[in-house]
């Protein structure tokens, strides 16, 4: 049961996730989501204690505003985006995909990661940046502490290579097109991309959104993420429970482990695909704010089991992994844009 400091502890998640959308919109490249995990860990390193119901309190703010930002964020996304220009870009995020999570898990193992480390860091790096590593928690059961490290981790390279890769697509003589290709498959966080992807229009006098239509692309391929991850959790859970001798039916294990909450997205990603959205003028809008909304609150509610003192210790490996995860990714976008210049164009 919640008390009165519980419901506390959500109230400052939600004062905390205003003041981050407040800061995101202020500047384009650390995102609201970020901003309020690094308040939250601020907080819980400036107070003196948080007792046991305060923390009660941020941990339903994880949970529950992270499920419900998710099903919103199925809103956003349209199928349709990959049938433009987003389709030429489904090998390479294909080959992402299958390289970040294959380095993740090789590197992870040698730095003597957790599974959970390694899937939110990898899908983190191949996707989508937080929301892929909210969804991909929701699923496997990530420990918050998990979470933050794999947000950390990814944030440093995400901020780097939104900086740099507008001046290196003029230094190594980008198209526009092969621009698209490097920022919308290389940057993790979508606010990230547009980010760069302004810049780039900024120095070349252009007015495009290749990259982010790249991003979006890879971004559905979340909902391909999710079925699989669901796939494993529910198969772990069986052998679980046949090794500690339950007579589990594997429909119960099932509805036991499944991830309702994507069920949810899908249903809002399909009713978006199909122009029903549309029909609501500005729904859009309100959509995409709400969904960062809550998935902002539910960092912050993270950010109140960090310790820096963890951080800088038991936080170093998984920084050392997003940077072999990250570097593995932008080299695989680079030589694809060398090799198959002429098909993107």
């Amino acid at each position: 049961m919640m008390n009165k400091k519980s419901y506390l502890a959500i109230g400052t998640c939600v004062v905390i996730a205003i003041i981050a959308t407040y800061l995101g919109k202020l500047q384009n490249i650390i995102g609201a989501p970020m901003i309020g995990l690094f308040i939250g860990m601020l907080l819980v390193n400036i107070l003196p204690s948080v007792d046991k119901d305060f923390k009660k309190g941020t941990t339903f703010a994880g949970k529950k505003c992270l499920n419900l930002g998710i099903i919103l964020a199925g809103g956003t996304l349209n199928f349709a985006q990959i049938l433009g220009f987003g389709a030429k870009a489904l090998p390479l995020i294909i080959i992402n995909i299958c390289l970040s999570f294959t380095v993740a898990y090789f590197v992870g193992k040698q730095l003597k990661q957790s599974w959970n480390t390694c899937t939110l860091v990898g899908g983190g790096t191949c996707i989508c940046g937080g929301t892929a590593i909210a969804t991909l928690a929701s699923i496997i059961k990530a420990k918050e502490t998990e979470i933050a490290y794999a947000m950390t981790a990814i944030f440093l390279f995400d901020i780097l290579a939104a900086l740099v890769y507008p001046y290196l697509a003029g230094a190594l003589n980008l198209t526009s097109n092969q621009f698209g290709f490097l920022a919308g498959t290389a940057i993790n966080d979508t606010s990230s991309v547009a980010a760069s992807e302004a810049t780039y229009n900024a120095i070349n006098g252009l007015d495009l959104n290749l990259a982010i239509t790249v991003k979006l692309t890879r971004t559905t391929m979340l909902i391909a993420l999710a079925v699989i991850f669901t796939v494993i959790t529910v198969r772990q859970q069986s052998k679980n429970n046949a090794a500690n001798a339950e007579q589990t039916s594997i429909s119960k294990t099932v509805l036991k482990v499944f991830p309702w909450f994507i069920l949810g997205f899908l249903i809002m990603a399909v009713l978006n695909t199909v122009g029903l959205f549309d029909l609501v003028s500005g729904l859009d809008k309100y959509l995409k704010a709400g969904y960062k909304l809550f998935i902002t609150i539910a960092l912050a509610g993270v950010g109140f089991k960090i310790k820096f003192k963890d951080l800088l210790t038991k936080g170093i490996k998984p920084i050392i992994l997003g940077g072999c995860t990250w570097l593995a990714v932008a080299a695989s976008s680079m030589i694809f844009i060398h090799l198959f210049a002429d098909f993107i164009g």
